[in-house]
Order: structure tokens, then C-alpha cells, then sequence
């Protein structure tokens, strides 16, 4: 398979199942927002870190690659002609939003309780899960976005949504894990 295949030089690409769209469209912002958010995971997991934080991060590239598929079907396309899903035994299921949930819950029981807000930074470490996370933030507004226009598997916006939330929590607990500074945001007088 060639990485090249020209048919993109005209500002257009396919979906899943073959449609065109211009390269601007929000399904293609929409998916190509996950393959960014794919990649800023990847850097965290590049880390020196705890190998259970880079095997939960192996499985959000996963289910982000999935999050992607789901994203690059148009409705019309999710059922192929002979009357099977397309994205056949792919999905995001309850079970991973679950996953994340748990996560969060599990490190939140070794951390103080927030009183403010928290300022990005202390550890580079740190601040690759805020930037991982706002890219997160826009990939789930982003989606929500499409869904006015098409419908979309609700589930993907609330994994979404549950991802940011992780990538949060997990810079707190690295920040507590690397001793690094949390810098709480007080409001000034």
C-alpha cells in the first residue's frame, strides 16, 4: 500500500465507505482531532513513568483509534450492502468509558482533595496530560458539533468527555507521583 495516492491533491478525501468530503469538513476535524490527541498520548506514554499508567494509555490509543473509525462513517454508510455494520466488532462500549472512570477513581484515593483551580505545569510530564487534555476538550467539542449535523454514537463524546477527565486527574497524580509543584489558582482580591 503506497503512502501517496494523489486522490487527495483536490482538497478532498473519503470516508469510510467511499463518500468525498472537503478536507475542512467537521467529520474530518472531528476524527483528525482524535489522531491528534492520539499522537499528544503517545508523547505521554514516551515518559519515564509507571508501566500501569502506560498500559492504560496503550488502551485509550486503542479505543482512540476505534473513536476515529466511528467518526470517519457517515450514517448512511455504517451498514455495508449485505446488511452488516461496517465497522464490524468495533465500537466503544460502556465498559471503556467504566475503564476510565475506574482510573480516575483509583488515582483520586492517593490525592488531596482540590480546593482550586490547578494551573497547568510543574513537570514537563505534567503538562504533556493538560495539552493531551485540551486537545481532548476540542476533539469532544468537536464531536458533540457533528452530532448536530449527523448523528454519532453518543458514546464517543462521552468517552471523550471521561478521557479529559482521566488526562486531569492523571497530571495531578504524576505531579503527586514526581513531586513536582501542583500550582492551585487562588483568585486576587
Amino acid at each position: 500500500m503506497k503512502v501517496y495516492t494523489k486522490t487527495g491533491d483536490t482538497g478532498t478525501t473519503a470516508l469510510f465507505g467511499g463518500t468525498r468530503v472537503p478536507k475542512h469538513h467537521i467529520r474530518i476535524e472531528s476524527y483528525g482531532t482524535v489522531d491528534e490527541l492520539n499522537s499528544h498520548i503517545g508523547l505521554i506514554r514516551d515518559q519515564d513513568m509507571s508501566d500501569l499508567y502506560k498500559n492504560v494509555l496503550i488502551e485509550v490509543q486503542d479505543r482512540l483509534f476505534t473513536v476515529g473509525a466511528i467518526l470517519a462513517t457517515p450514517p448512511e454508510k455504517e451498514t455495508l450492502k449485505n446488511g452488516q455494520p461496517r465497522l464490524q466488532n468495533l465500537g466503544i462500549v460502556e465498559s471503556d468509558i467504566e475503564f476510565l472512570e475506574n482510573e480516575i477513581d483509583t488515582m483520586e484515593e492517593a490525592l488531596p482533595p482540590m480546593t482550586h483551580f490547578v494551573l497547568p505545569g510543574g513537570h514537563t510530564t505534567v503538562s504533556y496530560c493538560h495539552i493531551a487534555r485540551c486537545v481532548c476538550r476540542r476533539a469532544e467539542r468537536l464531536a458533540v458539533h457533528l452530532n448536530d449535523i449527523e448523528p454519532t454514537d453518543e458514546r464517543v463524546i462521552k468517552y471523550l468527555n471521561r478521557l479529559s477527565d482521566y488526562l486531569f486527574v492523571l497530571a495531578r497524580k504524576l505531579s503527586h507521583d514526581l513531586n513536582a509543584d501542583e500550582v492551585q489558582w487562588i483568585p486576587r482580591k
